[in-house]
């Protein structure tokens, strides 16, 4: 790193050039700072995000999948210590909640796209199937984001009472109802076309809308509504 231009290091071509002159692996190294025994900052961030393999659990395809990958994940990398995880942690949480932020501040039907980008923080990288509901005010702005239920590999039970209960309480005026497909396909199956059905006429009966039901795996969304299925 020493011997390269200044242009070239990643820190040195942010502040002159913007973040976005950066590649995924120059903005990596920033956040790692060092490199391990043998290899600089920028080779292992490139191998942190090469595709992942079965035999190399020590890349994750790309900067989604290493933000969102859990703890426990990150334990089994060599060279990512306490303090390198908590930072690859909390720059995830960040960026939860700036969307969070964002959703809170303006209608979801003008950020459909930072719908989506929030619950692929949330939801995608997740093993287990998990049930989630975006819970919005009369302004069709966030309240709040709740994993309700969870389930195996592929399926998960949902129960239209407690999703009714929830929105109860949070004096809500519409959801917008999300689930992950660990599978990695996010068509929209006969069984979750009929729980949204299910869900709309429950809440319908406490005068609440289902605006949309998104169906979210690593790296793609399926809006429902986009796919004129609601």
């Amino acid at each position: 790193m020493k011997d390269l231009p200044p242009d070239s290091l990643p820190r040195e071509k942010l502040l002159a050039r913007g973040p976005s002159a950066l590649t995924d692996a120059e903005l990596l190294a920033i956040v790692l700072r060092t490199g391990m025994a043998g290899k600089g900052v920028l080779q292992w961030a490139g191998e942190l995000l090469a595709p992942r393999t079965a035999q190399s659990r020590s890349s994750f395809g790309g900067l989604s999948g290493l933000l969102q990958a859990s703890d426990a994940d990150l334990r089994e990398v060599k060279g990512l210590g306490p303090a390198k995880r908590a930072e690859l942690m909390a720059v995830l949480e960040l960026a939860r909640r700036a969307m969070a932020q964002q959703l809170q501040q303006r209608t979801v039907l003008d950020g459909a796209a930072t719908v989506k980008a929030y619950l692929q923080l949330h939801l995608a990288h997740k093993q287990h199937e998990v049930f989630a509901v975006l819970f919005l005010d009369c302004h069709h702005q966030l309240i709040a984001l709740e994993e309700l239920f969870r389930g195996t590999l592929s399926q998960t039970s949902v129960y239209p009472r407690e999703v009714v209960l929830r929105a109860l309480h949070h004096h809500c005026s519409a959801v917008i109802l999300a689930h992950n497909h660990p599978s990695g396909q996010v068509a929209a199956s006969p069984a979750d076309r009929q729980l949204t059905q299910t869900l709309k006429a429950a809440l319908a009966l406490v005068d609440v809308s289902v605006l949309d039901h998104i169906i979210v795996a690593p790296g793609a969304t399926l809006s429902m509504a986009e796919e004129g299925e609601m």
